[in-house]
């Protein structure tokens, strides 16, 4: 087993659409990070263009509900009505047992406690969109989810924006290029510190 005291952990939240899940995929194909993705699992459907094992873990309610009995999750939250979200622990000994840093792409809850959990280790950045009505219409483009899961979207975005404070770095998300580099600058602070 290799030593797992040097891996560091990185975690982007945000509301959805806000960007998080493009700047994530950009910044684990920057080879010279030595990112894995940490994958949550979740006990809701998953969409159209999802795969098990590699966006998330898809596992049943009652499975959920298993694990946090077993106190499995080093984080997680039922962000609505049955639908959880969670990082378990066996995943992040599974990264570092690879010799890699870890990067989330998780809600703002979730981020909060894995910083408290790790703070340290951990990288938080809050990824916030220009504004409300810019995240509509992104989650709009999407056109995965009805105009009900998005006006939920938009009205827990608001709430989640409050919460940008608390995180280590506020990333405005207005310019794609820039956000990205942005989020290169950060990493590579955070990993070589």
């Amino acid at each position: 087993m290799k030593d797992n005291s040097t891996g560091k952990l990185i975690v982007f939240s945000a509301p959805s659409g806000s960007g998080k899940t493009t700047i994530v995929k950009h910044l684990l194909k920057q080879k010279e990070f030595n990112l894995e993705f940490s994958i949550s699992a979740t006990s809701r459907d998953p969409r159209p263009n999802e795969t098990h094992a590699k966006d998330y873990y898809f596992i049943s309610l009652k499975e959920f509900k298993q694990h946090i009995k077993n106190d499995d999750f080093l984080e997680w939250e039922e962000v609505y009505r049955d639908i959880f979200y969670g990082t378990l622990k066996n995943e992040i000994q599974r990264i570092w047992n690879l010799g890699k840093h870890i990067i989330f792409d998780i809600d703002v809850v979730g981020g909060l406690n894995i910083k408290k959990a790790y703070p340290e280790k951990t990288l938080a950045v809050f990824v916030q969109p220009p504004n409300i009505e810019e995240l509509k219409i992104r989650l709009k483009k999407r056109q995965t989810e009805s105009d009900d899961k998005i006006n939920m979207r938009v009205a827990k975005a608001s709430i989640e924006m409050a919460t940008a404070p608390q995180f280590d770095h506020i990333l405005i998300n207005n310019e794609l290029e820039v956000a990205l580099k942005d989020a290169e600058e950060l990493v590579k602070t955070h990993i070589n510190a």
